[in-house]
């Protein structure tokens, strides 16, 4: 049940119609991190800068994340993010980005995670999610996510990177920059070609989609009524698939059903406050309650 997860940490400052909050904790690794906490104990590996404030990386108190595999590089800075829902609550507009540390080599992993059977490769250079592969011999499970910056100027080795996935999680429009395929069905089929075992394609307020050799599964959006801040949404929508994955034995169409209904469950919470306060204000049994109901709308 060991799950692994690497990507960015980084420093962000976010702006919606319900304000703007600076210098908050934010990153792929975090925002998965945390949401998979809630189903299985958790191994985060990344890296910062030697000017990120203390405070921040204690968001894990309390929580089962190991946080071995966290450096803290003196000389460097953490990678920062300004982004802005101010036109369109369903996709950020970057103000401004400082990749830093995530520009220099891949975190190393704790010799104590070289067993991890799970592993999630959260959006960052696809050059560095295979060195972090690389180091891992136990695998069961490797899913990763991507992003548009990744595909338009490192092609090459994102294509790699798919040849030695089982998974892989993207948004509908990341699905068509790869593909050159409008339908994401399509798209998810030509995606399959590449090398994964099955396709998830997020689509932000209209849910997600699965597509494997096996099925083509639609999902909608929980459906909430506040949306405060979707920064992060699908790193938690991510984060609460492989958590609950990591404690089912084999992969089966049932289980990725349910893992993708009980991620779903997880953003809701995300996206109802700034930076991981949702989260942080969520608890297993708001999560169980909360698939519940979304599983009774499902039935008809």
């Amino acid at each position: 049940m060991s799950l692994l997860v690497t990507g960015s940490i980084g420093i962000d400052t976010v702006e919606t119609p319900f304000g703007k909050r600076q210098d908050v904790i934010g990153g792929s690794a975090i925002y998965f991190a945390y949401a998979a906490s809630f189903f299985a104990p958790v191994r985060l590996v990344g890296a910062v800068g030697d000017d990120c404030p203390k405070a921040l990386l204690n968001v894990f108190e309390n929580r089962p994340v190991n946080t071995a595999g966290l450096e803290i590089r003196k000389g460097s800075k953490t990678f920062r993010w300004h982004g802005s829902y101010l036109k369109d609550m369903n996709e950020a507009v970057t103000v401004e980005v400082d990749l830093n540390v995530l520009a220099e080599r891949a975190p190393k992993i704790p010799a104590e995670f070289l067993d991890s059977r799970y592993v999630f490769l959260a959006n960052t250079h696809p050059a560095l999610q295979q060195e972090t592969l690389g180091h891992l011999k136990s695998v069961k499970l490797v899913v990763a996510d991507t992003m548009n910056l990744w595909i338009q100027t490192e092609r090459q080795e994102l294509e790699k990177l798919l040849s030695k996935i089982h998974g892989l999680v993207l948004n509908d429009g990341e699905a068509r920059l790869l593909t050159g395929q409008k339908n994401l069905i399509l798209a998810a089929r030509e995606t399959l070609k590449m090398g994964p075992k099955f396709v998830v394609i997020k689509k932000g307020e209209h849910g997600c989609l699965l597509v494997s050799e096996r099925d083509t599964f639609v999902l909608p959006a929980f459906p909430t009524e506040k949306v405060v801040d979707p920064t992060g949404a699908g790193d938690s929508f991510a984060g609460g698939m492989m958590g609950y994955l990591a404690t089912q034995g084999n992969l089966t169409s049932a289980t990725l059903k349910r893992a993708l209904a009980f991620g779903t469950v997880v953003a809701s919470f995300t996206i109802s406050d700034f930076s991981l306060a949702g989260l942080t204000a969520a608890t297993r049994d708001q999560i169980d309650d909360r698939w519940e109901k979304f599983k009774s709308t499902m039935s008809f």
